[in-house]
């Protein structure tokens, strides 16, 4: 009685106040210009990366309809913590709702285990394509890939669901400020007033069979790749064998190493700013970025865009003639 009571007394917090990325208004004005220009030019890149692979044949192959998942993947990402990003930036400090602050965090939880899992699909293709390149039809077959992709996504959701609903029932008195510029876990189970020992179990264990086992198989697929590379007879055959998985290695080297270095660093240099500044490097720099690596290597995408371009030009003199 004592204690349903005591927790009846206790206000559940009703919102949030997310202090942003910077505190100094001189500075707020210049960053926004900035966070919104990557936002948008995030978003053109991977529109154009999707409507490329829908509309060539030529593209329609696992690799690039990986790809093309990954682009999509990046647009709903970036859209999910950019905006409170800006509000922050725009009108600091930004007040969330609760319920608009755990939907942000299902969103977040759900995409990035997506992307982690994702990558790993991507890495896998890439060991079939140069260790199996004979059974790789087979192997990579249409079915096969929408299963990968559907798993993907579906084992994001369910592993944003058990966390989520973790984080959620948790209770929140006080205070309510959350130094951050989304609502990301370890800051919200800092302000927790509950016991968060089995909250932080779920997490790590989720982390754990996620980002760890999907870290495994992208590292089992590129030690595997590497050891066949060494074998093949000729320095041509092994360059062109690199440049095909060259850039997914830069990617996945990037997102994991900034990951990593994130949430297993030293306690003595646990720095909110650097935290934050992690953070902007894997929500907004690495989806501005992923589109422009795979492409400034791939020689099927330049040609697509090319013809794409040449085609919207050729439309538009034909148009001019004939309106003449």
């Amino acid at each position: 009685m004592e204690r349903s009571l005591e927790s009846g007394n206790m206000s559940r917090v009703q919102e949030f106040v997310l202090l942003g990325l910077s505190a100094r208004l001189g500075t707020r004005g210049v960053l926004f210009a900035v966070f919104l220009t990557l936002y948008l030019l995030t978003l053109l890149e991977n529109t154009l990366i999707v409507c490329l692979i829908c509309s060539h044949s030529e593209l329609r192959k696992p690799m690039y309809f990986f790809l093309g998942n990954l682009s999509c993947l990046e647009m709903c990402y970036v859209s999910v913590t950019m905006p409170s990003l800006l509000v922050g930036l725009r009108s600091s400090p930004c007040h969330v709702s609760f319920t608009a602050c755990i939907i942000q965090l299902f969103l977040f939880i759900a995409l990035i285990s997506t992307k982690c899992t994702l990558l790993a699909s991507m890495a896998y293709d890439r060991y079939v394509a140069i260790c199996r390149p004979l059974h790789y039809p087979l192997l990579m077959r249409p079915q096969v890939c929408l299963g990968l992709a559907m798993t993907s996504w579906l084992g994001g959701l369910l592993v944003s669901v058990v966390k989520t609903s973790c984080i959620a029932s948790l209770s929140y008195c006080g205070p309510n400020v959350l130094n951050h510029f989304f609502c990301d876990v370890s800051p919200l189970l800092n302000l927790s007033c509950t016991h968060v020992a089995l909250t932080e179990l779920v997490d790590f264990i989720s982390a754990v069979v996620i980002f760890c086992g999907s870290l495994l198989v992208a590292l089992a697929s590129y030690v595997a790749i590497g050891r066949t590379v060494l074998r093949m007879p000729s320095a041509a055959t092994r360059r062109k064998a690199l440049s095909t998985c060259a850039s997914h290695l830069l990617v996945v080297g990037t997102f994991y190493a900034v990951v990593l270095f994130m949430y297993s660093r030293p306690s003595r240099i646990n720095s909110t700013d650097l935290s934050k500044v992690l953070s902007v490097v894997y929500t907004v720099v690495t989806p501005m970025c992923s589109p422009v690596i795979y492409c400034l290597r791939n020689r099927e995408v330049h040609t697509a865009l090319q013809k794409t371009l040449h085609s919207r030009w050729v439309s538009a003199v034909t148009t001019d003639l004939a309106h003449s």
